[in-house]
């Protein structure tokens, strides 16, 4: 299956997740590498795993990244010894802008070549829903249907999806989690008959093409920090809840990024780091916090990590995966000297840390960290060592959590004239149980044959 083929499929047929056959290792040309603008890097490290023309990649490139407001896309700033790789400079003002912006204009690419449509369907915990919709509403040949838990993000992210009123654009409120949203999306593409039916896609980072993207940043913000510092290697700490963004990073390492250590940073909702810490993967109710982003807990791209865990072995990785599925829990064996991975390493933010820590560096530094980019800061800075420097993904805009913020500094300080501009508009959407039978039902109603 080729790259063009992956990005529309999704999820597997077989209800797995795609990865490429072959990571390319890219060590000798980092150098060439290093000075590259971001749409020229991006250029060359997705045309390792693309099968568009090269023409029209780059014009793809070009056009997702022209809606970002810094030259950079995604530039870094030092705050206290910390490396800030701020992701929120796009549309949207969060990190999946930088994937979404993307994918929305390789839809594009692929549908008008081969004249189809295609009906997306997407669940969100917050980010992917706003960025989604954003690189997608008005197009040709595409519907978009975003779930949301209902009343679990933050009114901003909510107003940034329902304000939009796009023909083309659905936004579903579900009665449940986002876990339950995930749940439901996967079901329905498990329904190949219903999938093909109703040309089902999917733009959350079960589709390849989210990762690709993502990949780019983490040699981008490398390269500026190893010139910055004349470091050899570096460090992330990433906030996460469905392993995506960090799972970006294991595969730029596995590339050959000189990575030394990945630190990821969870909420209260702390199953990838109790993985990490323990090797066992044990599902629990899901906890509401002032970081909903990462209010999860079933990580849908941890399976594409265990692929590789496992030494690729595809029948390990099934009973591994079919026992979380009917238990709720996995468990994987420490590696000989005990740890669970090499290059990983996990710790949790709570909500005390989350508003300590957006405190002391907006009254020190005087730099607003959103919530979740907080929890990264907070974790990461357990790790800091002079050699080996910190990047910290700062994956939202603070005014996407303006109330966080105002309890951590006690001042209406987090505001953006994006956000502002929607507090007026009219809004739309449809709040349905948590069944895949009413979603499935909504589609049938919508989706013309």
């Amino acid at each position: 299956m080729g790259f063009k083929s992956a990005v529309m499929t999704g999820l597997a047929r077989d209800g797995g997740l795609l990865l490429p056959a072959e990571i390319p290792y890219v060590a000798s040309r980092l150098p060439a590498w290093q000075r590259l603008s971001f749409h020229d890097l991006a250029f060359e490290i997705m045309r390792l795993f693309v099968d568009i023309p090269d023409n029209d990649l780059r014009a793809i490139i070009e056009r997702s990244y022209s809606s970002f407001r810094h030259p950079d896309v995604t530039p870094v700033r030092c705050v206290d010894g910390l490396h800030v790789l701020e992701l929120f400079h796009g549309p949207t003002l969060a990190f999946k802008d930088v994937a979404l912006q993307f994918l929305g204009n390789v839809f594009e690419h692929i549908l008008n070549e081969t004249n189809q449509d295609l009906n997306i369907l997407a669940a969100t915990s917050g980010d992917t829903g706003s960025a989604a919709i954003c690189g997608l509403r008005g197009r040709e040949h595409v519907r978009v249907f975003v779930m949301h838990p209902h009343g679990r993000v933050s009114p901003i992210q909510e107003r940034q999806m329902t304000t939009v009123l796009d023909d083309n654009v659905f936004n579903i409120a579900v009665d449940g989690t986002f876990d339950d949203c995930q749940r439901i999306m996967k079901t329905l593409f498990g329904d190949l008959a219903f999938k093909d039916r109703y040309a089902l896609g999917t733009v959350n980072s079960i589709n390849w093409a989210r990762v690709l993207a993502q990949i780019v940043y983490y040699f981008f913000a490398a390269f500026r920090v190893m010139r910055l510092t004349g470091a050899r290697r570096i460090q992330f700490s990433v906030p996460t809840g469905n392993f995506g963004d960090i799972f970006a990073g294991y595969i730029a390492c596995r590339m050959g990024l000189p990575i030394r250590r990945l630190v990821l940073a969870t909420n209260e909702n702390d199953i990838l780091s109790r993985f990490f810490n323990t090797g066992d993967y044990r599902q629990r109710p899901v906890q509401a916090t002032i970081s909903p982003s990462m209010d999860i807990q079933v990580a849908s791209n941890f399976e594409r990590y265990l692929y590789y865990r496992t030494g690729e072995d595809e029948a390990v990785l099934r009973d591994l995966m079919n026992q979380f599925a009917t238990g709720g829990s996995l468990t994987v064996k420490p590696l000989t000297h005990g740890g669970i991975d090499d290059l990983i390493v996990a710790g949790t933010g709570g909500t005390a840390d989350t508003l300590a820590t957006i405190r002391e560096f907006h009254e020190q530094y005087g730099y607003l960290l959103d919530p979740h980019s907080a929890v990264g800061v907070h974790v990461g800075r357990k790790y800091l060592t002079p050699e080996e420097p910190m990047i910290a993904l700062a994956t939202a805009h603070p005014a996407k959590f303006g109330q966080a913020i105002q309890d951590a500094t006690g001042q209406d300080l987090a505001h953006h004239p994006i956000l502002e501009a929607l507090m007026d508009l009219p809004t739309r959407c449809t709040v349905l149980p948590a069944t895949e039978q009413a979603i499935r039902t909504h589609l049938e109603r919508c989706i013309p044959l």
